[in-house]
């Protein structure tokens, strides 16, 4: 349990229905508290025509990686920071540090999400008003970062092809809140047989997610060029809708 989202096991609540009960209050409650949360900094986001884009999966599928590509690309077209979330250290906001772009590292400690407070308390440190586009990156988990809203507009969802076609159907809850997944590290196709794109994409539609599909590599232009108008799309339709209310 990771004390903070209610993620008990099935062999402790069994063992125990008022334990069981309790913890279920509890989760219901945080998650209560987190939505009020969450819902303030969504409104914040908006009032400064900031696009929040959270980007979750498992440790290892190329978050960082994909982020350092993307603003390398972009960074002359947008006004972009990052908020990165970790158990510890500073690596992956220094990762992005070294490409111009403010990064801000929340340490999570022994907390296996981030959550609409940590998030509420970092945004102070960001220029909102200069920004376009703030990525959020979560503690790497295909559980509870999926549980808990943050405030942001779209979730992205990495699925690397070493990791395997069947992670939808195993952790479905995570692949449902998608609004596109990533299929990324496919310049390892040649060498990871057993992972196949339609099975991949069949296991993402049978959890009830019919959002958009897009295959990425780093190191393939053809393949991160789709990536890159997606999320062109996104922004800029955002900004239009934004600057229209504002008026």
């Amino acid at each position: 349990m990771c004390g903070g989202c209610g993620c008990e096991s099935k062999k402790e609540s069994s063992l125990n229905t008022d334990f069981r009960v309790d913890v279920v209050n509890m989760a219901e409650d945080i998650k209560g508290k987190n939505a009020a949360v969450a819902k303030t900094n969504k409104a914040l986001f908006d009032a400064h025509n900031v696009l929040v884009i959270n980007l979750m999966s498992s440790p290892g599928s190329g978050k960082t990686r994909l982020l350092e590509e993307t603003l390398r690309r972009l960074k002359h077209r947008y006004q972009f920071a990052v908020l990165e979330g970790d158990l510890e250290t500073e690596n992956d906001a220094n990762r992005i540090r070294r490409h111009g772009i403010h990064a801000e590292q929340i340490a999570t400690g022994q907390g296996c999400h981030l959550d609409a407070d940590m998030v509420s308390t970092a945004i102070g440190n960001f220029e909102l008003a200069s920004l376009d586009v703030l990525f959020i990156e979560n503690v790497g988990n295909l559980i509870c970062p999926a549980c808990f809203d943050l405030g942001q507009h779209k979730n992205v969802i990495l699925l690397s092809v070493p990791e395997g076609d069947d992670k939808p159907e195993k952790y479905p809850i995570m692949f449902r809140a998608a609004d596109v997944m990533l299929i990324t590290k496919t310049d390892f196709l040649d060498f990871v047989m057993e992972f196949d794109v339609s099975r991949a994409i069949k296991s993402f539609n049978s959890v009830g997610d019919n959002a958009p599909v897009l295959e990425v590599s780093v190191k393939d232009d053809e393949r991160f060029n789709g990536w890159l108008a997606y999320l062109t799309q996104i922004i800029d339709t955002h900004l239009s809708n934004q600057t229209r209310q504002h008026r």
